[in-house]
């Protein structure tokens, strides 16, 4: 029974509100002239009864099918019940259930009324007091505490109409702060995204490139020439593919948005591959038994080598790189070290995010290395998965960047 009543209550919450306020103010008029209800409803003034005729008829469904435009007209529906009900009552018809229209009326206009409704208690007051009069001159018995109950109980529906108002503003609040936290989430998420396809290919393709124009000037490297050239397109064709993706989440809605939230990328081999050709020296390193990762935690490690590569390239071109991936039961760790020459400087590694160097001197607190989207996009991005970031210079100038990553996102 309560499934049943439960499944009701889902089914007419998905009506239009329209439907239902015609079918609501139908049901009412009907249930107004059933034998078991035809007694039951609001009697203000105490006058003597007499004896229901048509006009009661018409006030009645004067009183109950107006309401089929409570949400859309609130105002209006309680002047056309509110109207009715006092001729009723003036008229001291016999009390139905039709006149419990009017409680409904008043919720409405505390629940749906927009335009000039700090204004409409006014009127509405002044409405009550010219009913009281009137049936005060009728010769009603009930005295001023009387008439004010019959205030304080109208103006109860009114109340809690205007307090489940609130509820659906903060509601739609809270939904509406969500979505834009979502938004800027996913905008930050896309950037991180955008810079590390951005940075990592094109530095690559810049290498390549000066590499590329060296050894066109030699006239026996013609071999080593055309497999630059052919890095640089592979690398292009990499990047726009990826880039394709970025552009295809922002402009898609709906229906036409991609399956999977984060961008398509390559095998940590071939970004160790694409790296050589750029000319870096790149010794790659994986240990324990690979097991199924979700997308998340996947892009995460390959974000981290990626950039820790790119950075390689751009600030220490020529030096030994290692990479390192171990593959845990409950975590994987990520290694990526520079070697710098002994001795070096080693303003020219990238610095911790936001820490100290090494040997003095504060991570600086903007740009590329400690407070833009390379490094401290990293951070973020293994912070969320539950997981570990570091990124430090070594002794001997080099640098290294360091990750522990929960398989599966969580601790």
């Amino acid at each position: 029974m309560a499934e049943r009543c439960r499944r009701l209550a889902v089914w007419w919450r998905t009506r239009p509100s329209a439907t239902r306020d015609v079918e609501f103010a139908v049901v009412l008029a009907v249930l107004s002239f059933a034998a078991p209800l035809d007694s039951v409803g609001a009697q203000f003034g105490d006058l003597p009864v007499r004896q229901a005729g048509a006009p009661s008829v018409l006030l009645t469904l004067g009183q109950t099918l107006p309401l089929a435009l409570r949400t859309r007209a609130p105002a209006g529906c309680l002047a056309l019940v509110g109207l009715c009900f006092t001729a009723h009552q003036a008229c001291a018809y016999p009390p139905n259930f039709g006149s419990l229209g009017l409680y409904a009326a008043l919720y409405s206009v505390g629940a749906y009324q927009d335009r000039w409704r700090p204004l409409l208690p006014l009127p509405a007051f002044a409405a009550y007091v010219v009913f009281a009069l009137v049936l005060w001159r009728l010769g009603s018995p009930a005295g001023f505490v009387d008439y004010a109950v019959y205030f304080l109980a109208l103006a109860v529906f009114w109340g809690v109409g205007a307090f489940v108002r609130g509820l659906r503003a903060d509601e739609a609040e809270r939904r509406r702060l969500a979505a834009q936290a979502a938004t800027a989430e996913e905008r930050a998420r896309l950037a991180r995204e955008l810079h590390d396809v951005v940075t990592h290919h094109v530095t690559a393709m810049v290498v390549q490139a000066d590499a590329a124009q060296f050894l066109s000037a030699s006239p026996d490297s013609s071999d080593r020439l055309a497999e630059g050239l052919t890095a640089i397109s592979g690398t292009g064709r990499r990047a726009l593919a990826e880039l394709r993706y970025l552009l295809g989440v922002l402009e898609a809605t709906g229906e036409s948005a991609p399956s999977e939230r984060a961008p398509a990328h390559g095998r940590l081999s071939d970004l160790v591959e694409q790296t050589r050709l750029a000319g870096q020296p790149v010794e790659f390193v994986e240990d324990g038994e690979r097991a199924p990762l979700d997308i998340g935690t996947e892009l995460a490690v390959y974000r981290v080598v990626q950039e820790s590569l790119t950075n390689a390239v751009k600030y220490a071109a020529g030096r030994p790189t290692l990479v390192r991936v171990h593959y845990g039961h409950h975590h994987m760790d990520v290694a990526i070290t520079t070697e710098g020459p002994c001795g070096g400087a080693a303003e020219a590694a990238p610095r911790p995010v936001g820490g100290h160097v090494p040997g003095g001197g504060h991570a600086a607190d903007s740009g590329h290395m400690a407070g833009g989207r390379g490094l401290g996009g990293l951070r973020e991005r293994v912070d969320m998965l539950g997981g570990r970031f570091t990124a430090e210079s070594r002794p001997d100038g080099g640098f290294a960047v360091g990750a522990r990553i929960p398989t599966g996102g969580a601790v």
